[in-house]
């Protein structure tokens, strides 16, 4: 049963040292300030919504697009109705949107809708009718100064940049914080340190923007596997296309609040995560021993968490169940497995303390649910451990996330 130990161990030691990059990424704005903006000159940009039977918050997600401090003229908001049974396209269209729909019972993702919006948009508007793209999902809520805070990124050079991921309704319960606390925390000490550093960010899910000359040079949107907003990091990372991130431009999601729904969520981003591997471990391998460091970090973030907790995770189950079979000391693999669970605990909870002091005055709920979902980060992070082994086995395919929290910033911040 020592062996247990070793592994248990050995796991810990490769871990920390995958990852101790990232908790330097801690100190990083502490000793590094952002630059100021290049003088900036207004473009012309379209915000894509992909929405599946989302007619009961995309309303308030178009109003709050409309309701930018930007020049009139220079925002549409398109819309693809993909696959709806209700009256998204309806309200889509009463809100002010242009809006496509979509029927294919074949190729089903977002990134078949946005690929579809994006051939619509090239043969109905001139070639140049926009400099960029914003990319939302349907629940989103978009601060009013996101497209201004957008196109100066967009003037520093940025083909591609992602904004700040909070949360419309982080306080509904242990779930939703979970997400929330994670998002806000890769907004702050990943894209943000990254930022500083001159690295390229990581685009997640929703938020980001994405320039019409890029867009063409990559001959169009491509990205169909489960996780296509990762896959599209990876893209970019393999490319040499450094991914930019501004902080001022601020988005509100709405987070899963039961957990068969959140399992079937997560459980999609683990099996994508193997799908990315599969497609760009050579690749992205290739880009390390180039001397890109971005393609290192990304295959940080796709690989070693996830294998050694598979690892780890079936080291301990035959040990304990071989310990029991045996008639050998079980407890010695009981209280090895306790002691990395306790271990792993602490570190999660420190990195989400962190990040809910000092994100403190961002996190929209009341003071003791702050604290509260503190302690219960980990134990959300620790529920990836079966949806990972999980992963390996099931046939996964891309299903809806029901939204029904129909709010206004104004509702979210008060």
């Amino acid at each position: 049963m020592h062996t247990i130990e070793l592994i248990n161990f050995i796991i810990s030691v490769i871990f920390a040292a995958c990852y101790a990059y990232q908790y330097v990424y801690i100190l990083v704005p502490i000793f590094i300030k952002s630059k100021p903006h290049k003088e900036a000159s207004y473009h012309r940009f379209a915000a894509l919504i992909c929405a599946r039977n989302e007619a009961a918050v995309i309303g308030n997600c178009i109003e709050s697009i409309f309701a930018q401090k930007y020049p009139d003229g220079l925002l549409k908001v398109f819309v693809v109705a993909d696959n709806c049974t209700d009256d998204t396209a309806k309200v889509a269209r009463e809100a002010g949107a242009h809006v496509y729909e979509r029927f294919d019972s074949k190729k089903i993702g977002k990134g078949y809708a946005l690929n579809f919006l994006f051939k619509r948009i090239r043969n109905d508007f001139p070639k140049n009718a926009f400099d960029g793209f914003f990319i939302f999902d349907a629940d989103n809520l978009v601060d009013e100064n996101y497209a201004e805070e957008m196109n100066k990124t967009f003037c520093d050079g940025f083909n591609v940049a992602t904004c700040y991921r909070n949360s419309k309704n982080y306080g509904d319960n242990w779930l939703s914080a979970g997400y929330g606390l994670w998002f806000l925390r890769e907004s702050r000490y990943l894209n943000g340190s990254r930022m500083l550093i001159g690295t390229g960010c990581a685009v997640s899910g929703t938020g980001f923007m994405i320039s019409r000359s890029f867009l063409g040079r990559i001959g169009g949107w491509n990205f169909f596997l489960l996780i296509e907003d990762i896959e599209f990091t990876t893209r970019c990372a393999i490319l040499g296309e450094r991914i930019g991130y501004n902080p001022k431009a601020i988005v509100y999601d709405e987070q899963p609040v039961k957990f068969r729904q959140s399992w079937r969520q997560r459980l999609r981003w683990s099996k994508g995560y193997l799908q990315v591997l599969g497609k760009y471990f050579t690749q992205l391998t290739k880009g390390i021993f180039r001397g890109s460091f971005t393609c290192y970090d990304m295959w940080m973030n796709i690989m070693p968490a996830f294998v050694l907790s598979i690892i780890g995770q079936i080291a301990n189950i035959v040990g304990i169940v071989l310990g029991f079979c045996l008639g050998g000391d079980l407890m010695i693999a009981i209280h090895s497995v306790l002691e990395m669970l306790f271990n792993s605990y602490i570190v999660l909870f420190i990195v989400g303390l962190i990040t809910t002091i000092t994100e403190w005055r961002n996190i929209y709920t009341s003071p003791l649910k702050k604290i509260l979902y503190t302690f219960t980060f980990p134990i959300f992070m620790f529920t990836y451990l079966p949806i990972s082994i999980a992963a390996l086995f099931s046939k996964v395919s891309w299903t809806p996330i029901e939204h029904t929290k129909v709010r206004r910033i104004a509702d979210v911040t008060r």
